[in-house]
Order: C-alpha cells, then sequence, then structure tokens
C-alpha cells in the first residue's frame, strides 16, 4: 500500500477495550493508547516454513501517536447486551460472529468520519442508487431510487458486494410450483434476509446446500425459534423449544464444510509458500503470454497440492516429537516436486475441458449445492509416487496417515450405505473427528495446518488466475466448477463450535443429512419438494419447505440489481471475457474492469477514466472476491482499495503524466 496509513486498534484490541469499559464499575474506560494493556495478545505461535511453531510477537508496540482512532469510549454509541458480552468474552484467537466483525466495522467507519480534516466532507445518502450516467462537463450523475440526483461527481466506486439476480429457469420453475401447491421456496439468498417466516413448527424444510449459509439457516430454525443448546459432561446437548421445523439437508458432495482449525497463528500469520512463490507465477505469466492462458490443474494444482503435503507431513512430525527430522524432510519431499512441477509450462497442450456453456451446466446440475467437480476424485489424483513412498516409509509414516486427495475430497470414497441410520452413524464419526481435528489447531494439528494452507495461498493464485491468467477452458471447468468449491469446502467452513452444533441437532434427531448427490425434484403426484441421495436406500423425504441455502451467483448478466441492470442495457459496462483454446471465448458473470485501479469497461472494452469497481460484481476478472480483511498479511482487498483512492485523487500511477486529476466530489455504491 502507498497510502498514508493511520493505525487503529484490531478487532481484539477494540473488544477487549469495549468489553473492559463496560465491565468497570463506574462505566469507566480502558487504559488510553500507548498505555500496556493488560488483555493485549502475547506472544503467540505463527506458521514458518518448517511447519513448526515459532515465537513471534503478532504485531508492532503501539504508541499514542500511531493510534490515530483510539479505542472506544464513553462518547461512542451504546451497543446491546449481545453484543458487550461478546466482546468480552474474545480472546486473541477466537472466531468472532459476524454481528460483532459488524459492530467493529461500523464503529470504525463513525471514527474515521469523525477524525476526517475539515477539508473532507462525508454525505451519507441512504437509498438505493438506481442508474449512473455522464453528466455536464465530464462528471457523472448518480439517480437514486427516490428520484434524488448526485450531480457533479468527478469519480464514481461501485463496491457493492453481492447482489440479487434473476430466478434461473430451474428456480423459477420451482418458485411456480411453490405457489401453485402451497408450498414454500426459499431462493438462494444471504438468510439474514431470506424469508422464513412462512415455515411453521413441525413442517418438513428441505436445506439445499452444506457450505456457511446452511450452517446461518441451521441457527436461524433452531436457535432462532427459541430452541438451546447445553453441555451435559462435557458433551453438547440440544434443547429443542418445540418451535422447530424438520429439518433435512443435503448437497451433492453430501458433507457439511470442514470445520476451521483453532487459530494457533495469531493475527498476521500465515504459510509462506515454498513452490507457488511470485517469482514463478511471474515466469509461469510470461511464458504463457500470447496464448489463452495456463491450464489450472496442469500449471499450479501440483504446486498447491505440493505445499499443502509438505505442511501436513512437517506437522505429523512435529507432533509426534520430531521436530529435529522436519527441516531434513521437507528438503526432500519438495526436491520430489521440483523434479516434475510445472516450472516450465507447455503452453502449446491443446485443454481437454468440457466446453459446455455454463448456463446449460447450471441447470444440468440445478440439484447441486456445488458446481461441478470430476465425477471421480481418484481420476483428477494421481497415485502417490514410488519415490514419494520411499521417503515416507523412511521417515517411519505409516501408510495409515498417508495423504490421500481422493479421500480427502470425497470422504465416502466406494463406501457403501445400508440406509438412513448407517449414513447417520458414519457421519457423526466423521463429524466427531473434524471437530477433534479442529481443536488441534492450524499449526499443531497436522490436518488443519494444512488445510489452512489453501487458505493462506489465496493471494498467490490470485496472481496466477486474476486478469486472464487462465484459459477461459481452464477457469470454468477447473477453478469454477472444481477448485473453488474444493477450497471453499476444505478451508473456509464454520467455526468448531458450529460442527458441534450440528452434532448436537443430528443426536436430538432435529436434524438429517441425506446423503451425497442429493436430488431434488417438484414432484406434482405427491405436491411436495421431493429428496433423496442415491447413495443412501431409503433416503427419500417429502418436504413443504425447500430452501437454497447458498447465496446467489454472481452473474452481472441476471442481474437484479437496477444500477448494474442500467449500466448493462445502456452500454456501460459488460461481462468479462475469457479467451478459450478453441478460438471462441468463456462469458463470465463478473463485471468486466481494467487491472488496477480497477476502471469499469464498457461494452466496447474502453475503460471509464472517472468509473472504477471492485469487490464481489467483478468475480472472474478476480478470484474469491468475498474473502474478508486479514490485518498485516498484505490484504488484496485493502490493496485495491489503496489503489482506487489513489486513482480517484489523482495519485494514479497508471494514468497519463498530462492527464488531468480528478477532484474528488463524492464516491457512490449501490446502497
Amino acid at each position: 500500500m502507498a497510502g498514508p496509513l493511520a493505525p487503529g486498534p484490531s478487532l481484539y484490541e477494540w473488544a477487549r477495550a469495549l468489553g473492559a469499559r463496560n465491565a468497570a464499575p463506574s462505566g469507566g474506560v480502558p487504559p488510553q493508547p500507548g498505555a500496556r494493556r493488560a488483555y493485549e495478545a502475547p506472544a503467540r505461535a505463527t506458521q514458518q516454513p518448517s511447519g513448526a511453531p515459532s515465537e513471534a510477537p503478532t504485531r508492532a508496540p503501539r504508541t499514542a501517536a500511531s493510534d490515530a482512532y483510539g479505542l472506544p469510549g464513553p462518547g461512542d454509541p451504546p451497543c446491546d447486551a449481545a453484543t458487550l458480552a461478546e466482546a468480552a468474552a474474545l480472546g486473541p484467537d477466537t472466531y468472532p460472529t459476524r454481528a460483532l466483525y459488524g459492530s467493529y466495522l461500523a464503529w470504525a467507519f463513525g471514527r474515521i468520519v469523525a477524525g476526517a480534516p475539515a477539508r473532507v466532507t462525508v454525505r451519507v445518502h441512504a437509498g438505493r442508487a438506481v442508474a449512473l450516467d455522464e453528466g455536464a462537463a465530464g462528471t457523472q450523475t448518480v439517480t437514486l431510487e427516490d428520484g434524488g440526483r448526485l450531480e457533479g461527481l468527478d469519480a464514481v466506486v461501485l463496491a457493492q458486494g453481492h447482489l440479487p439476480v434473476e430466478p434461473s429457469p430451474a428456480q423459477a420453475r420451482l418458485a411456480d410450483f411453490a405457489a401453485g401447491h402451497g408450498l414454500v421456496y426459499v431462493p438462494p439468498a444471504n438468510p439474514a434476509d431470506a424469508d422464513l417466516s412462512g415455515i411453521a413448527p413441525g413442517d418438513t424444510v428441505l436445506l439445499r446446500g452444506l457450505g456457511l449459509n446452511f450452517f446461518d439457516h441451521m441457527a436461524l430454525l433452531t436457535q432462532g425459534r427459541g430452541g438451546r443448546y447445553e453441555r451435559r459432561a462435557g458433551r453438547l446437548v440440544y434443547l429443542p423449544s418445540g418451535r422447530e421445523p424438520r429439518l433435512y439437508a443435503g448437497s451433492r458432495r453430501g458433507m457439511p464444510y470442514h470445520a476451521r482449525g483453532e487459530n494457533e497463528k495469531g493475527v498476521e500469520g500465515r504459510h509462506e509458500p515454498f513452490l507457488l512463490t511470485p517469482e514463478l507465477i511471474a515466469k509461469l505469466r510470461a511464458q504463457a503470454a500470447g496464448t489463452p492462458g495456463l491450464a489450472f490443474r496442469e500449471a499450479l494444482w501440483p504446486l498447491v497440492a505440493r505445499e499443502v503435503e509438505t505442511v501436513y507431513y512437517c506437522a505429523v512430525l512435529t507432533a509426534r516429537g520430531e521436530a529435529e527430522r522436519v527441516a531434513t524432510f521437507r528438503e526432500r519431499y519438495l526436491a520430489h516436486a521440483a523434479d516434475g512441477a510445472a516450472t516450465e509450462y507447455d503452453t502449446a497442450r491443446p485443454d481437454a475441458a468440457d466446453t459446455t456453456h455454463p448456463d446449460a451446466a447450471r441447470d444440468a446440475s440445478a440439484t447441486a449445492s456445488h458446481p461441478a467437480g470430476p465425477s471421480d476424485p481418484a481420476s483428477a489424483h494421481p497415485p502417490i509416487s514410488a519415490a514419494d513412498a520411499e521417503l515416507l516409509t523412511a521417515f517411519d509414516i505409516p501408510t495409515a496417515e498417508w495423504w490421500d486427495w481422493s479421500v480427502i475430497e470425497q470422504p465416502y470414497a466406494e463406501r457403501e450405505f445400508s440406509g438412513p441410520d448407517d449414513f447417520r452413524d458414519w457421519l457423526l464419526d466423521q463429524l466427531r473427528s473434524d471437530l477433534e481435528a479442529a481443536r488441534a489447531g492450524n499449526v499443531s494439528g497436522p490436518l488443519k495446518a494444512a488445510l489452512d494452507v489453501l487458505r493462506d495461498l489465496r493471494n498467490e493464485l490470485r496472481l496466477a488466475v486474476d486478469h486472464g491468467g487462465l484459459s477461459g477452458d481452464s477457469y470454468r471447468a477447473d477453478l469454477d466448477r472444481w477448485y473453488t468449491p474444493l477450497n471453499a469446502y476444505l478451508s473456509i467452513g464454520p467455526p468448531a463450535r458450529r460442527i458441534e452444533e450440528l452434532l448436537a441437532l443430528i443426536e436430538a434427531g432435529t436434524l438429517r443429512v441425506a446423503g451425497p448427490a442429493l436430488r431434488v425434484v417438484a414432484d406434482p403426484e405427491a405436491g411436495a419438494f421431493v429428496a433423496e441421495s442415491p447413495a443412501v436406500p431409503g433416503s427419500r423425504v417429502s418436504a413443504r419447505v425447500l430452501i437454497e441455502a447458498r447465496l446467489p451467483e454472481i452473474d452481472l448478466r441476471r442481474t437484479a440489481d437496477p444500477l448494474l441492470r442500467h449500466l448493462l442495457a445502456t452500454g456501460q459496462c459488460a461481462p468479462y471475457r475469457l479467451p478459450a483454446t478453441d478460438g471462441t471465448a468463456y462469458e463470465t458473470g463478473g463485471l468486466a474492469v481494467t487491472e488496477r485501479p480497477y476502471r469499469l469497461l464498457d461494452a466496447h472494452g474502453v475503460p471509464h477514466p472517472r468509473r472504477f469497481a471492485y469487490g464481489v460484481p467483478t468475480e472472474a476478472v478476480h478470484w474469491v472476491t468475498a474473502a474478508g480483511i486479514r490485518p498485516g498479511v498484505g490484504s488484496v482487498i485493502l490493496s485495491d482499495s489503496d489503489a482506487i483512492a489513489r486513482a480517484v485523487l489523482g495519485d494514479d500511477p497508471t494514468r497519463a503524466p498530462d492527464a488531468p486529476a480528478p477532484a474528488l466530489a463524492a464516491t457512490a455504491a449501490d446502497r
């Protein structure tokens, strides 16, 4: 980041100060900035390249001069009891709820606005922007939903987040079926915005999807209906209120997302890549210049897999007290990767990916909660090499502990289930094992240390795939439909407590997971939504309610957002297209922008000098745009924001020297 920085408290520091302030007998304030705080995070383990922990402070010492935005004090708006209770209980490595995170962001925004220089005025328009057009003398005009107009704008930044889309044909058919049979159909949406009022106690509810949205719906339909959890003899038990519906859930994979490992890395710790370095990525992209782009499976996946496996085996050795052998093992295991790594990429190789149009693929897999991956995971992951097997044996790692991507991706593998009870027992064992692995930590625990590498490598993968790094074929087949959902399943799941709650709900009989390869049909004869898993005999269930437990797809072509719809209809924006190996192009649903500072491209590919867009709507130009901000690790979201802000203010290294510098009158977003 090149812009000036004004450090303020981390979420943890803010929460502890908030809790301390409200715990003080007289409502007093916590220690002043610059003073040593009793609750300040101590030195803690951060993951080093060896895979073994080492002690390092999580941040530089703070001073009164650097604490530009201070800490919460008596002059701040009051918080509700739930926020205060969570803030007081938050630990330095605890995963906060999104509600608490939202409170922190709201506080930060208020402080930043209050501390703005006198020459800066911030006006908040609490309304929806519905149009953006050229104004007089090269300025911009934003039209609001209430008819108001913001005129004379020198620059506009679109920072809109997740937006609604028009239903797909399959979703429209399901909605029509529900309306005609007195059923309830909840399309993809943020659970906080979904209308669940039509679900009565005892209704049979089918949740299609087992990712993060599923866990939100799970909480809304249980704890949100008055149910509660209680710990008995060390085991979490669910006590129903009697107002819950009967919950059934499933997905294509049939497995809930992995729990995230308990954090042992502090705020700023991350895995530093062994192989997938920025230097290698630059070399690969240079080699692919003049071609449609890299192929993910051939050029990048072997490197990602090797990073994960290396951290896993190093953690296995460390966990059994053999940390002194880690460096030697790591060197030899990575040397095997170097022998066959994609450091010299054959850009002339024709890509064999499926070229089916994405809309057809989405309709064909309408029952899936994940984009289609390989039908046989074993075919996507070659067996362990003889050299690797020899090395693992030499280091006394038993075959039962060898990493197997096929099992990681599809835990049930070739297992046959005799019925719902058999699958339920197997799933409970899997969830208990996952919970145990999560509690072992994301450095000390081999499984979660390895899976956390996927999260830590996101910045490197963005360098490789953003702005046309992959061919259109590979982006669609390898990234969109395979790696992105696999990465989500393995590395961005819920905190461990949600898995424990899921266990309690299944044991209480409040929730049942149907099984893999979930199929859902609208059955006119039954007058209901009917679902079953072909892998679990007897899993068929009829439901009055079907909830699509996932966010809407990111698709500019189907957007229901009036602002983007207006820009698209008037040719002022366009979907992003990636060239394919057959000479055609893959049209994504992402909003086309330039490279930093992300100027908006119109239908002819011409960048607008005073319009910028970033974040979720630009997915496909950028990868995993919905990821949160992490301090101290070079967060892409922060550096993107900095680049846009500098361009808006005229400090833009990509601007021609004689181009006029725009004066900032206002910025506008969707809301």
